[in-house]
C-alpha cells in the first residue's frame, strides 16, 4: 500500500484529469493524450509518496545536512575491490568505484586483470575519468592473475593464488585496506576470506548476513545466514546471533537489537530439532535481547532487528524477496483500470511503483556481509552494476568506520558456546 500526505491539489487534479479523459472521446482523443501527459508530469511534483530509500539508513553520518560538504581526504579509508568479480566485471565494477570515490570518504585499490580492464575502459569510455581519479590518489590499480570464474568450484582459490579475489583479501590482511568487496562467486569469496583472513576466534562457521527492508522506512532487519551454511548446529546460530547483535548495534546504530529465531511458530515447543535445541541457547544468553521465535510473516514486520536461521532457509528467504518486487509491480500494473482512466492512474503511480520495487529488491542494497571472518568483507550480487557497487561500498565503509572489528575481537576473547 502507498500512503500519501493529504493534499487538496491531488484530489482536484485527479478529478479534473478523469473528467477530461471521459469527455474528450472520439475527435478529442489527441487532447486526452495531452491531458494525461500533463497530469503525469504534475503528479511528480504534487504527490508526496512516503517511499523508502534503501540507502537512507546506511547514509546516516554521510548524508543529511553535511552531504554537500567536500570530503576531507584525511578521512578517506582504503577499500580493496575485486574488479573481476561479477557477471559484468570489470567495467561496471570500475564505474561503481569511480562514483563511490566522489560520493564517499574512501579510496579504492582496484584489483583486476589488465587486458580485460583496458578493453572495458575503452568500451565504456572510462579512461579519462579513471586517469583523473588515479592522479588524485582516489583509485589505485593493482594487477592480478587469472580470475576465479562465476561457475568454478570455491576451492579453486587455493590454486589461483594471484586471482583478484585473493589479492584483494591480502590487501586487508596486510593492513593496506580496511574492507574488501567482491561481486564474484560467493563460495569462492567465502573460501578466500577464510583462507586469507581467517575466522574470528571461537566462531565455528562464518555466515552471510543480508539486510532486508521492513514496513518501517527507518529500519532494516539483518538476516543471517542466507546461504553460507546449509547444515547447521545450534552453536552456529548462537554465535551468529552474537555477531548480528554487535553489527546491528555498532553499524546500524540500534541501541538494543532484538534477536529472533526463524521458526514455524511463536511457541518455544514449535519447530524442527535445530530450532528446539537453539531456542534455549538464545533464551539464556545475557549479552543480547532474545525476542523469541520469528515466523516468516514477522521477518519484515519491524519487530526484530536480527534474525538467525540455517543457510538453506535463509537463502530461500533471500531469493523469494528478490522476486517480490518484480511480481508486485507486474500484478499492480495488470490490475490498473483499462482505457483512459488507467492511463491517468498509471501516470500518477508508475514511478512510485518502481521505487517500491527497488525497496523490495535485495540487489538494490548492494551486498551482504560475511560475518565471522577477521576483516570487513562485503559480498555483492552477481549481477551488480554501478549503483549496486556504490551501495555495497557504502556498506563496507560504514562497517569499517564504526570499529565493529574491534568489538568482534573483544567478543571472541570469551567462549560464546
Amino acid at each position: 500500500m502507498i500512503w500519501y500526505r493529504r493534499n487538496a491539489a491531488v484530489t482536484s487534479l485527479v478529478d479534473t484529469a478523469t473528467s477530461t479523459a471521459g469527455s474528450v472521446a472520439g475527435n478529442m482523443a489527441g487532447a486526452a493524450g495531452a491531458a494525461t501527459s500533463v497530469a503525469g508530469t504534475m503528479a511528480n511534483t504534487v504527490l508526496q509518496p512516503l517511499v523508502f530509500d534503501p540507502l537512507r539508513r546506511l547514509q546516516r553520518g554521510l548524508g543529511g545536512p553535511d552531504e554537500d560538504k567536500p570530503i576531507n581526504d584525511a578521512d578517506r579509508l582504503w577499500v580493496a575491490v575485486d574488479g573481476m568479480g561479477g557477471d559484468y566485471a570489470p567495467g561496471p565494477i570500475l564505474e561503481g568505484c569511480l562514483r563511490a570515490v566522489e560520493l564517499l570518504p574512501l579510496r579504492v585499490r582496484f584489483v583486476a586483470e589488465q587486458a580485460p580492464l583496458q578493453a572495458a575502459m575503452a568500451e565504456m569510455g572510462l579512461q579519462e575519468e579513471l586517469d583523473e581519479a588515479v592522479a588524485r590518489g582516489l583509485i589505485q590499480l593493482v594487477a592480478s592473475g587469472p580470475s576465479v570464474g562465476m561457475d568454478e568450484e570455491a576451492t579453486v582459490v587455493r590454486k589461483k593464488r594471484d586471482a583478484s579475489i585473493n589479492m584483494a583479501m591480502d590487501l586487508v590482511k596486510q593492513g593496506q585496506a580496511t574492507a574488501v568487496y567482491s561481486a564474484g562467486n560467493s563460495g569462492a569469496v567465502m573460501a578466500s576470506a577464510i583462507f586469507r583472513l581467517g575466522r574470528l576466534k571461537m566462531i565455528d562457521r562464518p555466515a552471510i548476513g543480508a539486510l532486508f527492508p521492513t514496513k518501517d522506512t527507518e529500519q532494516q532487519v539483518l538476516v543471517l545466514d542466507v546461504g553460507a551454511n546449509m547444515d547447521c548446529k545450534p552453536a552456529y546460530l548462537h554465535q551468529w546471533a552474537l555477531l548480528g547483535h554487535i553489527y546491528s548495534r555498532d553499524v546500524l546504530q540500534v541501541a538494543n537489537p532484538r534477536i529472533g529465531l526463524v521458526n514455524i511458530g511463536e511457541e518455544e515447543c514449535k519447530g524442527n530439532e535445530l530450532c528446539l535445541r537453539t531456542y534455549p541457547l538464545l533464551a539464556e544468553e545475557q549479552r543480547f535481547t532474545f525476542a523469541g521465535n520469528c515466523e516468516g510473516r514477522d521477518i519484515l514486520s519491524g519487530d526484530f532487528d536480527v534474525v538467525v536461521c540455517d543457510g538453506f532457509t535463509g537463502n530461500v528467504l533471500l531469493k523469494f524477496l528478490e522476486s517480490v518486487g518484480s511480481v508486485l509491480l507486474d500484478v499492480i500494473k495488470e490490475e490498473l483500470p483499462r482505457g483512459r482512466r488507467g492511463k491517468v492512474g498509471s501516470a500518477f503511480l508508475i514511478n512510485n511503483l518502481r521505487r517500491i520495487k527497488k525497496r523490495l529488491d535485495h540487489a538494490e542494497h548492494g551486498g551482504a556481509l560475511l560475518l565471522g571472518v577477521d576483516g570487513v568483507c562485503v559480498i555483492g550480487h552477481g549481477s551488480s552494476r554501478a549503483l549496486s557497487v556504490l551501495s555495497a561500498l557504502r556498506l563496507a565503509h560504514s562497517a569499517a568506520s564504526h570499529g565493529v572489528m574491534a568489538n568482534l575481537h573483544a567478543l571472541t576473547t570469551t567462549v560464546v558456546d
